[in-house]
């Protein structure tokens, strides 16, 4: 265990930004998952413009990178429009 204060408090953090991160991209995965998975246009042509902001909100904070948020966001799309 740590013996110093900014130690604890470090460690603290990192669970914190730990769960957060999860979170994120849990939800995106999900988000991107169920958009592939969706077979109705309109429903997915619905989905596409949240889904498109949640990949660049994580791709600002650095959380996926910005060419591969780029490439999602390609490949979503083009998916949508051969519904």
């Amino acid at each position: 265990m740590a013996n110093h204060k900014s130690s604890l408090k470090r460690i603290r953090q990192d669970q914190t930004r730990r769960l957060r991160n999860r979170y994120y991209g849990r939800t995106m995965r999900n988000a991107v998952r169920n958009l592939r998975n969706a077979t109705d246009k309109q429903e997915a042509e619905k989905a596409l413009p949240s889904v498109s902001k949640m990949i660049d909100k994580l791709a600002k904070k650095n959380f996926i990178h910005w060419k591969k948020a780029g490439n999602l966001k390609s490949k979503l799309a083009k998916h949508v429009n051969s519904l």
